[in-house]
């Protein structure tokens, strides 16, 4: 049987492992506030359901997504919501893809401008270095 699939609680490692979230982030996560209050055996171990294991599994593929932590707790409090608007999580879902779309034209600008410098650049025993020239400032590339 799958931990977590079962009918009792488990501990933070079998969550973790039914999760694929480190048993550290299991913890960060639950500091956080994202998994809500988990229960404690008497001895003070962790005791998570399957609900709990879900909402790992939630982080873990929001995290995958690239979501910020501030933007998967707001996910999270509309997924558990029963009452939320889809708009809601929708606006959330298209300023993180606005953010994508800014974060890739910086990484292709990027690389536009290293493309450039190896164009400029010999590659060879001269000590002139277009790209180094560059990073210190001293000259731009064509």
């Amino acid at each position: 049987m799958n931990p977590g699939q079962g009918i009792g609680p488990v501990n933070i490692g079998a969550a973790a492992r039914a999760s694929g979230v480190s048993a550290k982030m299991v913890r960060h996560y639950e500091a956080l506030g994202l998994l809500g209050a988990v229960a404690r055996t008497d001895s003070g171990y962790r005791q998570y359901t399957p609900a709990d294991i879900h909402t790992l599994r939630f982080i873990k593929r929001s995290r995958e997504l690239g979501f910020s932590m501030a933007e998967i707790a707001e996910l999270v409090g509309l997924w558990h919501d029963r009452e939320r608007a889809s708009a809601d999580v929708k606006r959330i879902a298209q300023r993180h893809v606005g953010e994508l779309e800014q974060r890739i034209a910086a990484l292709q600008d990027m690389r536009r401008t290293l493309q450039d410098l190896l164009r400029h650049c010999h590659g060879d025993e001269r000590p002139e270095c277009p790209i180094l020239d560059d990073l210190s400032g001293r000259h731009k590339a064509r």
